[in-house]
């Protein structure tokens, strides 16, 4: 196959992150506006291009306080810094159906290098006859290298904000004419 442009289908898509919230739970939340280019062969993923940008105000841990306070200035600073923003670098393949994905992720002007781990499932075809894959992408950033140091020591020891994201996005394509 040859390298082709395919579109992101926003309907069947999700980026979500977890953090550790007091050190004993997690609070989840997820981010209700992006969009996501990809050209790639899909028996070949290695020279795939990806790119993607995250609407920091859109932003939704289901606490309309908290979300509030993570589009001010002690977090992503949403009117400054409108969008995250992520560009690859490489891809390697693991195995059959796994990749790794490096590239530059920017958050509030902070640009750092991350990996992602990328099940890719497809291509297949859907009822209209329309070509699509999917991708699971999973990986883990320190949100103070990106400048996210807001916190507040807790009374009995530690923090109430962990350091450790983890990231969950779900994203599924349609190849493009």
């Amino acid at each position: 196959m040859a390298t082709t442009a395919w579109a992101l289908d926003p309907s069947h898509s999700h980026i979500s992150f977890s953090v550790r919230h007091m050190m004993i739970s997690n609070v989840r939340g997820s981010f209700k506006s992006f969009e996501a280019q990809v050209t790639a062969d899909p028996t070949d993923l290695t020279d795939a291009k990806v790119s993607v940008k995250i609407d920091t105000k859109s932003i939704d841990t289901a606490n309309e306080d908290r979300d509030n306070h993570l589009r001010s200035g002690d977090f992503f600073e949403a009117d400054t810094y409108p969008t995250i923003e992520f560009v690859s670098d490489s891809v390697k393949k693991l195995s059959e159906n796994t990749h790794s994905l490096n590239g530059q992720l920017t958050i509030k002007g902070v640009t750092r290098p991350v990996e992602l781990t990328c099940e890719i499932e497809g291509p297949a075809k859907d009822p209209w006859g329309n070509e699509r894959i999917g991708v699971t992408a999973t990986g883990s950033i320190n949100r103070s290298d990106f400048g996210l140091t807001w916190n507040a020591a807790l009374e009995t020891g530690g923090v109430l904000v962990g350091d450790a994201i983890k990231l969950n996005i779900e994203l599924e394509f349609v190849k493009q004419a």
